[in-house]
């Protein structure tokens, strides 16, 4: 498996370690644990080392126009400077290869950062059909990824000399130290929030100033535990589990992430033939009405026990204290309806809710 060049840190924490997209990289840390972390997040502050994230550039002239033709959410309606949620989809199928964040740095270069899994995939895909003078370049160990997340996420950043509060999906670059990061207010936590991008040789540095300017801001180092059950609390799918090439935006109910006014993107065709005629599953939310936690796998029912879909993910809430999950549903099945779910052979009952099963505030 592969390290982050972190990794002496997170042995110095007593970090847990996990497998993940062919990385090993921390689970939770020595004195903490997920709920208190997931805790420092919602209340004060959380660092994440997510350097497993891909990163890729697209440059030359005309790679701006060719990812707009090729990914699914509209570049148009950002500009250089902003970044934006989008999805890689099969052509033929309309199945999601990846969701990733796409950096619009003008019209002759676009900085991705896809997932660990799905870095090579996605590069090989854009790299064949790349048009004359496009060049796309696989930069998944050139640089680090660190998240700050948390209400005072603010406060943290301008401690360590990095600049804060622009904008929600905005980004910046700064000189800091004689290295460039780049600081882009996005997350995976429904927080407020920042992600810094910075080179390996400065990863160290970085994370350190960070520690030492949180200090006295309760700030809490934070592994893919927590940040699986802050995700899901959010109700924002991971790939390989909620959303895959066997899902499409249209089941998964991200058609908000696909331009589809563009004349060309990846999967149109059939993904418009799919919005039109109406999904046959969708991804929704499940919250327990009793103990019953949902996880991965376990089959949904409905009242005359006939199986209606199967959760993707699922884990227990520490901030509602209950059960909440996705899953997969019939699209007969509705919103605000009652479901029972097998955990472990006992039939729990869940409503079927639309999430967030919390309140975001991305952009507070």
């Amino acid at each position: 498996m592969k390290r982050s060049p972190l990794h002496d840190r997170h042995l110095a924490r007593g970090a847990k370690f996990a497998e993940f997209g062919g990385w090993e990289m921390p689970l939770e840390y020595a004195g903490g644990g997920v709920l208190k972390e997931h805790a420092a997040v919602r209340s004060a502050v959380g660092i994440f080392d997510v350097s497993h994230l891909g990163k890729a550039r697209v440059s030359g002239p005309g790679a701006a126009d060719y990812i707009d033709a090729t990914l699914s959410n509209s570049l148009a309606k950002i500009g250089p400077g902003r970044s934006q949620y989008t999805l890689c989809c099969d052509d033929a199928t309309g199945g999601i290869v990846d969701d990733l964040i796409a950096y619009h740095r003008g019209p002759e270069e676009i900085f991705l950062v896809p997932n660990a899994a799905n870095t090579a995939e996605v590069v090989r895909r854009l790299a064949a059909r790349a048009p004359a003078g496009v060049d796309v370049v696989d930069l998944h160990e050139e640089y680090a990824i660190l998240a700050v997340q948390g209400p005072r996420s603010d406060e943290l950043l301008t401690g360590a000399g990095l600049p804060a509060g622009h904008g929600y999906m905005s980004f910046v670059d700064t000189d800091w130290r004689g290295v460039s990061v780049t600081i882009c207010r996005t997350g995976y936590t429904g927080e407020r929030g920042y992600e810094l991008v910075a080179p390996v040789s400065a990863a160290g540095e970085l994370w350190d100033a960070l520690f030492e300017a949180g200090a006295g801001l309760d700030v809490a180092a934070c592994g893919l535990g927590a940040r699986d059950t802050l995700r899901t609390e959010m109700g924002y799918p991971l790939h390989g589990q909620d959303i895959s090439l066997d899902v499409t935006p249209v089941q998964a109910r991200i058609g908000w992430a696909v331009g589809w006014k563009k004349p060309a993107f990846w999967g149109r065709t059939v993904l418009s033939a799919e919005r039109e005629a109406g999904p046959a599953r969708r991804l929704l939310g499940l919250e327990a009405r009793g103990r019953g936690i949902p996880r991965p796998g376990m089959t949904v029912v409905d009242a005359a026990g006939t199986p209606v879909g199967t959760v993707t993910s699922g884990t227990f809430s520490p901030t509602r204290r209950l059960g909440v999950g996705l899953a997969l549903l019939d699209a007969g099945v509705a919103e605000e309806s009652e479901v029972a779910v097998d955990v472990r052979g006992r039939r729990e009952l869940f409503e079927v809710v639309r999430p967030p099963f919390v309140k975001s505030s991305p952009t507070g």
